[in-house]
């Protein structure tokens, strides 16, 4: 019967700092991180009556920069809102006989998370929405709308500071971008 009690106390004690710790991280955040973002586009389009086709098959290094607020209401799982802009870089590729074309895309999200936690490690989920701007260098076509995105990750906890590597999908209009990033952030 003796070593039952000092096994309950470890055990309990080991629950609640737990809990403590899981939980300590709730409130707002801020945070900016780095990737690779790629895109494959191919479509026809036309401008003054005359079609074309577009070509952009390739990838380019991305930023972003994000804030958002855990709630921190259940000790073992995150809930939170989380908005960024994200800036995807420059694709190269072609419109029509220009070979040389370029294509700037960037937006600002809204998406909500939720994750669970693992001690100091944690898994999350994300989906929200979108809404982007792209410009195409070389020709006079400019295109923007708001659409879907969703993702994955998997965060790494040290107090109020947190690191973290993600894989977002962003389902725009007529192409799709996949963005890998890893990044930092600080919640307050």
């Amino acid at each position: 019967m003796k070593p039952v009690i000092p096994l309950t106390l470890a055990v309990s004690l080991f629950a609640v700092s737990g809990t403590t710790f899981a939980g300590s991280d709730s409130g707002l955040y801020l945070g900016a991180s780095v990737g690779q973002a790629k895109i494959d586009f191919r479509d026809n389009r036309s401008l003054d009556d005359v079609d074309f086709d577009v070509d952009f098959d390739d990838d380019d290094t991305g930023y972003k920069i994000f804030g958002g607020y855990n709630f921190g209401l259940i000790p073992l799982v995150d809930l939170a809102v989380e908005g960024a802009y994200v800036d995807f870089g420059s694709f190269n590729g072609s419109i029509g006989t220009l070979t040389d074309a370029g294509l700037d895309i960037n937006g600002w999200t809204g998406a909500g998370l939720a994750g669970i936690k693992l001690g100091p490690i944690g898994l999350f989920a994300k989906a929200g929405v979108i809404a982007w701007d792209s410009d195409f260098k070389g020709v006079n076509f400019d295109d923007d709308g708001t659409d879907p995105l969703y993702g994955i990750g998997a965060r790494f906890n040290l107090f109020s500071f947190q690191l973290r590597a993600e894989y977002e999908r962003y389902d725009l209009d007529d192409f799709d971008i996949d963005y890998f990033s890893v990044g930092a952030a600080y919640t307050f």
